[in-house]
């Protein structure tokens, strides 16, 4: 039974001073403690990384940084990022109907704000589960600032009856979608700068510019990425001022073993099919 309206959410634990001032950051670093503690596996389907890659990144975590993942094609950096949810929250409330899954407590969107002033109490709340709160963008070079930030919406603007310059006309991108939760870019140096830059705005400032209009977005997100080193003078480069706000840089690797490496052949190799015959890879294969 969870509260449905934000009078009610006050009233219950999710209401506790503690709760309302928790950022993505926190929430992830007191889960990963909590599981610690329990000396619970931290990632599934990991192989080879339990003292190299795994420390790193429980460092990364426990830092509150947002992070990097350098490393060749099939070292798992993908799964390394998302596999980070399950340090989040089974579910966590939002204002029902927000496009950026505001926080009912201190909601930064102008069609949120009006609808807390005008419903106070009553003001309908809903609950947005962790698998959901993984937002993934392969970086290529004709993702645009639309794609990731947003854009004015001329059809929007005119169905509302706003202004365009109006924030109520914006149609937000993945990056305020992913508020309050994991947003993960691939292959990082394929970002054409501009957009690397309104990525540093958003972690270091708050706002972007969208149509020249400046937008406050004090956005709750955690920002990973993940690169090839090798592509790095092959196809572009990751821009000084974002790489000097990324906190952890990861280095992965392949498998230290041969042993390490069958154990992951065998993990990833579909030999139990529904056939009623079983296949037999030798040893040595």
């Amino acid at each position: 039974m969870l509260p449905r309206t934000l009078g009610e959410l006050q009233a219950s634990p999710f209401g506790q001073e503690s709760y309302r001032r928790r950022t993505i950051k926190d929430e992830m670093r007191m889960n990963l403690i909590r599981k610690l503690e329990a000396k619970t596996p931290l990632f599934s389907g990991i192989i080879g990384y339990e003292e190299t890659v795994v420390p790193q990144v429980v460092n990364a975590i426990l830092s509150r940084h947002n992070m990097i993942l350098l490393g060749l094609r099939g070292q798992a950096k993908s799964r390394i990022l998302r596999g980070l949810i399950e340090f989040l929250d089974d579910a966590i409330p939002v204002i029902e109907g927000c496009e950026i899954n505001d926080n009912p407590f201190s909601p930064i969107c102008r069609r949120c704000r009006d609808l807390i002033q005008e419903m106070g109490d009553r003001t309908p709340i809903g609950y947005w589960k962790k698998e959901e709160r993984y937002v993934e963008k392969l970086a290529t070079p004709d993702v645009t600032i639309a794609d990731i930030i947003g854009d004015i919406d001329p059809i929007k603007a005119a169905k509302g009856g706003h202004a365009i310059g109006s924030e109520l006309s914006i149609h937000y991108g993945l990056l305020p979608r992913a508020n309050r939760g994991i947003f993960a870019i691939n292959e990082l140096p394929d970002l054409a700068g501009k957009i690397q830059v309104g990525l540093f705005n958003i972690m270091q400032e708050g706002d972007v510019q969208i149509k020249g209009y400046p937008v406050r977005l004090p956005l709750d997100v955690i920002l990973v990425f993940s690169a090839n080193p090798e592509d790095y003078t092959a196809r572009g480069k990751i821009v000084t001022p974002l790489k000097d706000r990324i906190g952890s840089e990861i280095k992965t690797h392949y498998p230290p073993s041969i042993d390490h490496g069958v154990a992951i052949t065998e993990q990833e190799a579909w030999i139990r099919r529904a056939s009623g015959r079983d296949i037999l890879v030798p040893q040595f294969i």
